[in-house]
């Protein structure tokens, strides 16, 4: 049996992947473990909500070397509210595996705040056996593009003017900053669908949160070479004080703002009709992000479906397993209060 390899101080390096919903992380994941280069990976997966679909779509890829074992999914909660129940507990099962892995993603719910996850490398559990390699934030160039994450300053003038009262807390921009300061690389994802204007305008918006320099590396398709991500070596958990939040010492975290709910997805006679439900679902007041599969007739693969906003992508992941129930399903992500009758009308056709 190999040795795990480890840092210069025995401990297993960890990578925490963030970044908000939709910003492309289950397909960083992927890719870095289909260029894994023969190094054991394991994967620590977490998603806002009940069901979880990511680690599906991870451990169903089909990739060579990688195990129904090297997929730890954590639903129904936040990584960062549910460390000692769900985190801690998690990763110290990869670590007694007789084979441990050489490295460990920790992909984060879109929701996610990573500073409470770097804080819990410090748990006496764990702290002599596991570091934080790095901190990488995926940004949705495209979002961030469209103002998805900013107030209109004009507006919030406006409204201020009528009326001095009002709250204009916004939870998008919050947990957005919060991920990228607490970030060691950035990658600027969906690159492609923004123009070189417009991804120049997304790096100064992202430079104008950050107090430090941090590197921004445009990608597309989650696609990056692998030694950029691996092997960093930041120690990030004895570096906090580098990692400013909007939620301080010992304040405590929620995520009243947002809901979530899993519906049933009929099955559609073309995938392009099940794209045209979803986008309209998509239009629903307070949506943000759609995400699940459904079967469509005639076809022996699955069909997932990815909406951020107004954009929905679809794509065939893997075969139907024989015997496997075809009932679609679809996660919805919103603020609080969002449509959730406009959407199922809208998945219903």
């Amino acid at each position: 049996m190999n040795a795990p390899q480890t840092t210069t101080l025995g401990k297993v390096p960890c990578t925490i992947i963030t970044g908000f919903l939709g910003a492309g992380k289950t397909t960083l994941v992927r890719h870095l473990l289909e260029n894994a280069g023969g190094k054991r990976l394991a994967v620590l997966v977490n998603e806002f909500g009940d069901l979880g679909f990511d680690g599906s779509f991870i451990a169903g890829c089909g990739i060579e070397g990688c195990t129904q074992d090297d997929i730890v999914e954590l639903p129904n909660g936040c990584i960062c509210c549910t460390v000692a129940d769900d985190f801690v507990p998690a990763l110290e099962k990869l670590l007694n595996r007789e084979n441990p892995p050489q490295h460990i993603l920790i992909e984060t719910s879109g929701l996610a705040l990573p500073k409470p996850l770097v804080k819990a490398f410090n748990w006496p559990a764990i702290r002599s056996r596991v570091t934080v390699d790095g901190v990488i934030a995926v940004v949705d160039g495209p979002a961030v593009a469209e103002g998805q994450f900013a107030d209109d300053p004009e507006a919030l003038k406006a409204q201020a003017a009528q009326d001095q009262a009002v709250d204009h807390d916004n939870p998008l921009e919050e947990v957005f900053e919060d991920q990228i300061l607490c970030a060691d690389l950035i990658l600027l994802n969906k690159s492609d669908l923004v123009d070189a204007a417009g991804r120049e305008r997304v790096k100064a918006e992202i430079a104008q949160h950050l107090p430090k320099a941090i590197k921004v590396v445009e990608t597309a398709h989650g696609k990056v070479e692998p030694a950029l991500i691996i092997g960093l070596g930041a120690a990030a958990e004895s570096d906090l004080a580098a990692r400013p939040s909007h939620h301080g010492e010992g304040e405590d975290h929620d995520h009243d703002d947002f809901d979530s709910v899993a519906l049933p997805l009929p099955q559609a006679g073309s995938p392009e009709e099940l794209v045209a439900r979803v986008a309209k679902a998509a239009e629903a007041e307070g949506v943000l992000r759609l995400k699940g599969f459904a079967g469509i007739p005639g076809k022996p693969m699955r069909l997932v479906v990815q909406g951020v906003g107004r954009r929905v992508g679809h794509h065939y992941d893997r075969a139907w397993g024989a015997g496997e129930a075809r009932d679609g399903r679809l996660v919805v992500i919103g603020l609080k209060g969002f449509d959730r009758a406009a959407v199922e009308a809208a998945l219903a056709g």
